[in-house]
């Protein structure tokens, strides 16, 4: 019988962030109290499964929702650039809504394009390397289970490539909440589910926003 492999992709816990900033990839946003209690959720309940790798982004909210999970199962955790969130030169700025920043005609040259987005890494190469990513951790557990810990625009990018569908989409229909899961199965060499659980469900915030 052919053997089945499951890579749990996850999305980062809440991150501390009370003035609204696009933080990207900027250092120092780290996961609030409710994301810990968050990365606390995940670890128990990923805790009672066969996982044997994990993998998470380098940026610290990421690396602080694995490490519950980590310190349950006695394993170490394997930074992979890949898997970081997306590239987007919004970074650093504050658009609160009705405060007119998309009228500013110094960044109108950086919202020609949504469908690629012009204003951030391109949806085609953020699906390729998060896929090579994905495709590196179900080598190495293969017949097991995995873990990666990114971010959400990476991870729902992921999602779509792998079904098929077209990349560029409507932010605010991801079906990706903050420490969701985000469950790639194999059979054998055939990818035969994608399945989508929130662990921490009952503790997202009323209005959770779309930050990564």
């Amino acid at each position: 019988m052919p053997e089945t492999t499951r890579v749990h992709v996850v999305r980062h816990g809440e991150v501390h962030n009370p003035e609204g900033v696009l933080y990207g990839r900027l250092p120092g946003f780290r996961l609030s109290e409710l994301g810990l209690q968050m990365a606390e959720r995940l670890g128990e309940v990923l805790g009672r499964r066969e996982i044997t790798h994990i993998v998470s982004s380098p940026l610290e909210r990421a690396q602080q929702t694995a490490a519950p999970l980590a310190a349950t199962l006695g394993l170490e955790v394997a930074v992979d650039p890949r898997v970081i969130e997306a590239g987007n030169r919004f970074e650093g700025k504050t658009f609160g809504v009705g405060d007119g920043s998309l009228r500013r005609p110094a960044i109108w040259p950086l919202l020609v394009n949504p469908f690629r987005p012009s204003w951030g890494e391109p949806y085609v190469e953020i699906a390729a390397r998060m896929r090579a990513a994905v495709a590196d951790v179900r080598a190495a557990v293969r017949g097991g289970e995995a873990v990666i810990v990114s971010h959400q625009l990476p991870v729902w990018t992921m999602r779509r490539s792998y079904e098929g569908r077209r990349l560029w989409h409507d932010p605010r229909n991801r079906q990706c909440s903050l420490a969701s899961v985000t469950t790639l199965v194999w059979t054998g060499d055939r990818l035969t589910a994608i399945d989508y659980t929130e662990p921490a469900g009952d503790l997202l915030p009323v209005k959770a926003g779309f930050g990564a």
